[in-house]
């Protein structure tokens, strides 16, 4: 059997008739990343162990006859920045190396009490601080439709995992593009959420007010019952929301779609831009209305937000001293402790981080760089506001530009943080968007991003969902 076209739903049916074990299928894909690992690089470790135990738990449900939840005996994988209780957790740095994590993340439990099986975790820039998998400290990912290309990141492990056939199902996290970019780059769909719509507990912070866990899935349905799974209010984060059960109720037929002039301007590749507007133009013949809006102060969201994150990061890495967590430097005293165990154990885009953000919030510059990036970011959520008194989704394209080589940006980090100036500011507001697979320029996926109001995941999935059958 063909185990890579099987949807959740389809795997749900079959593992019920007894077509496959989970046991088998969990062995399939363990054997798959034996196979594909040496070139594609997913994986930062396997839990074969714990996979195949999870497995042997749905089989024996279905000999005992017992109620099976959908994600039940469906494997998946976690990017390395997620806590699974017992299993390495490095968030692809040096200095986390030997960390196993001591308790589950809230998302975790919530695969866990599905029944999902977890067959590792994947690769990712390191702290998740990245555009293309390139700043682990342990490997570079390759994309598995060009493996001379990046997956794009910082989940890019968890988005070349789902390409390569790795896994059914992953997680990944996003701050400013983190799911949706290398979701668009794999051909994969990604789902980054409304801010507190899924626990942050348990997620490795880089920045606290940015931060989200998505689901990534090779279908619209897919990613829609992870993310079904894992989402709703968790007291143990108390930036989470209970999550309403209100939904635009939309479909593409009736859909308002708006289009912001400012996304399609200077710099969007020509062949990028051409698939996305195809796409968009299916939209409208198959009922959507289209209408062009303004998102005037998206200008601001790249320089705004790499203001927010490098000072929110620069705190939250504060706690990583060589004392509290992971590696420790020996050293004659305290002060050199901090900066031999800080220096040897991030890298450099992480240093780059920390040093920006703690000038941005040191005295005499915190009112010019931190506070005035806050008051662009309210005018940057006050034009998505707007939008949507007018319109019910917005499309953009995701990334400017397709997959780029390995190498091709590492060096330059002006350049790197450019490809995510169409996913920055969705992330500033705090609305979710979702990355569909909308066409292919040459063999490299390009994807489109579908915005939505605040807590109106279930109609992104819908209209994307239709889009999804339009586009074959």
């Amino acid at each position: 059997m063909d185990f890579s076209r099987l949807t959740i739903k389809e795997i749900h049916k079959s593992l019920l008739d007894r077509d496959f074990s989970a046991r088998e299928l969990a062995m399939h894909y363990l054997d798959r990343i034996r196979k594909e690992e040496s070139e594609i690089a997913a994986f930062l470790s396997t839990s074969e162990d714990l996979a195949l135990e999870q497995a042997e738990q749905t089989d024996k449900k279905i000999a005992a006859g017992e109620e099976l939840p959908l994600l039940s005996g469906v494997p998946c994988a976690i990017k390395d920045v997620i806590l699974v209780e017992g299993l390495l957790c490095t968030a692809g740095s040096r200095i986390l190396e030997n960390y196993k994590a001591p308790y589950d993340a809230t998302s975790i439990v919530r695969l866990k009490s599905q029944g999902a099986v977890i067959l590792g975790k994947t690769n990712l820039d390191e702290f998740a601080m990245g555009s293309s998998t390139e700043h682990s400290a342990f490997k570079i990912t390759r994309n598995p439709h060009d493996l001379e290309r990046v997956p794009g990141g910082t989940s890019g492990g968890s988005a070349a995992a789902i390409a390569a056939d790795e896994c059914v199902f992953s997680l990944g996290s996003d701050t400013g593009g983190s799911i949706r970019q290398p979701a668009s780059f794999c051909g994969v769909v990604g789902l980054k959420p409304t801010y507190g719509a899924v626990s942050r507990y348990g997620l490795m912070a880089h920045a606290s007010s940015l931060d989200q866990i998505g689901p990534l899935a090779r279908t619209v349905q897919d990613c829609e019952a992870v993310f079904d799974a894992i989402k709703g209010r968790d007291p143990k984060d108390s930036t989470s929301a209970e999550y309403p059960s209100s939904s635009t109720g939309r479909g593409l037929n009736n859909a308002i779609i708006g289009v912001p002039k400012e996304y399609f301007g200077e710099g969007l590749e020509s062949q990028t831009r051409e698939i996305i507007e195809k796409a968009i133009k299916k939209a409208q013949k198959a009922g959507a209305k289209i209408k062009e809006i303004s998102l005037p102060h998206s200008e601001y969201a790249l320089s705004c937000y790499y203001l927010i994150v490098a000072s929110e990061a620069s705190a939250n890495l504060a706690r990583f001293d060589g004392i509290k967590y992971g590696s420790s430097e020996p050293a004659p005293d305290l002060l050199e402790v901090y900066s031999k165990s800080r220096g040897s154990g991030f890298g450099a885009e992480v240093k780059r981080r920390i040093m920006l953000g703690t000038f941005a919030l040191s005295s005499g510059y915190y009112d010019a760089y931190y506070l005035k990036a806050q008051k662009a970011r309210t005018l940057i959520k006050q034009d998505f506001v707007d939008a949507f008194k007018t319109v019910d989704f917005i499309f953009t394209p995701v990334s400017p530009f397709p997959a780029f080589k390995i190498g091709e940006k590492v060096d330059d980090p002006l350049k790197m943080y450019l490809s995510d100036i169409l996913t920055v500011p969705i992330s500033l507001a705090g609305v979710p968007a979702l990355s569909l697979p909308v066409g292919k320029d040459g063999h490299l996926p390009v994807g489109m991003q579908i915005v939505g109001k605040h807590f109106d995941e279930s109609g992104i999935f819908q209209i994307s969902g239709q889009l999804e059958k339009i586009l074959g």
